[in-house]
């Protein structure tokens, strides 16, 4: 039903992850942070960084968190996109 319901609005699932990991790559390269510092820094693996980056894997409001966070942004603005 979920993906259904997204697919209906023109996006699946897998495509806003992707987009989630290129708005994060974007963020992360405006403020010169390279993936490993900014895995470092707010205390992830830098592989899950890789794939959350890749939209290859579905991150925790946890790590979103985490993420917005070490880029100095609010949440909502990894979905700017």
């Amino acid at each position: 039903m979920f993906i259904k319901q997204n697919e209906e609005c023109g996006m699946k699932k897998t495509d806003l992850l992707i987009k989630l990991g290129k708005r994060i790559i974007e963020l992360r390269k405006e403020k010169n942070i390279r993936q490993i510092d900014l895995a470092y820094n707010i205390d992830i693996d830098d592989g899950s960084l890789r794939r959350i980056e890749r939209g290859k894997t579905n991150p925790t409001a946890k790590t979103l968190e985490k993420i917005a966070k070490g880029l100095n942004v609010e949440i909502k603005d990894l979905f700017d996109f």
